[in-house]
């Protein structure tokens, strides 16, 4: 498959006009340190968790993200595990792994047990994907909060908006198209997250109908960690269409390459 061509060679973050570096974001608490995860230069494919678990709505498209990246573990250089059992996130399970994606998951999905070995996994290194309704996840957790960049808020009827990419030269953005038109359930969200992260593409809401953020209205973005892993969420993904979409499935494993540690 071609679609790891458009994303080699880029960088995974630049230097802001003030100086900061725009990848830089959230640590652990340092609960459950031991809960390292696997190491991001190790040869071969890294192991990527995928969980879905949900206690208020419930995606149709979980499924089809599931398969989607499933059949994205040859190009995408990784190896997928799928749950929706929070007893998976134990310090010695989460060891295993590279990356954990909260795929479409919503409502209060780990106990306060288990989110002392995802936090001290995140403190190891670990690297996290939220897509879409991930914001719609844990709002009583902080850690989880500050992870993910901004929570869910609203979101008008699924229609068609135009995506504008900010950052054209990151591997969970290249070669897509500016701008992107597709068809989606576009979020807006508590806060604006751009003041902590780098934002890696907007959605512009002159093209489509409800928005409420205004003109700055950020679909997807990155951040480092304290402990010097990697985060990135994306909006994006509430429809089955989505994952049969190639310049969406690029999105995304560009993204998981990225917060491997791969690009």
């Amino acid at each position: 498959m071609v679609l790891l061509l458009a994303l080699i060679g880029c960088r995974a973050g630049r230097a802001r006009d003030d100086g900061r570096i725009d990848l830089g974001g959230v640590g652990g608490s340092g609960a459950a340190a031991d809960a390292s995860p696997a190491d991001a230069t190790a040869a071969g494919p890294f192991r990527v968790l995928l969980f879905s678990r949900t206690t208020g709505f419930r995606h149709d498209s979980i499924g089809t993200a599931i398969a989607a990246l499933t059949e994205l573990q040859g190009p995408g250089g990784y190896l997928v595990e799928a749950t929706e059992d929070p007893v998976q996130f134990s310090a010695d399970n989460l060891a295993r792994f590279r990356v954990v994606v909260f795929l479409l998951t919503t409502g209060d999905v780990l106990d306060p047990e288990q989110q002392a070995a995802f936090e001290g996994w995140i403190a190891g290194g670990g690297g996290y994907l939220g897509v879409h309704s991930a914001a719609d996840t844990e709002y009583d957790w902080p850690f989880y909060g500050e992870l993910v960049g901004a929570y869910f808020k609203s979101h008008p009827a699924i229609q068609t908006a135009s995506v504008h990419i900010e950052l054209g030269d990151h591997p969970a953005t290249a070669g897509l198209p500016s701008p992107w038109s597709r068809t989606d359930e576009w979020y807006d969200f508590r806060a604006n997250p751009r003041a902590a992260v780098t934002v890696l593409a907007t959605v512009d809401e002159a093209s489509y109908a409800g928005a409420t953020m205004g003109p700055d209205h950020p679909i997807a973005w990155a951040h480092a960690t304290a402990a010097g892993g990697r985060a990135l969420y994306t909006a994006m993904g509430h429809t089955q269409a989505s994952y049969a979409d190639p310049a969406f499935r690029r999105h995304l494993m560009g993204a998981l390459r990225w917060v491997a540690g791969r690009e």
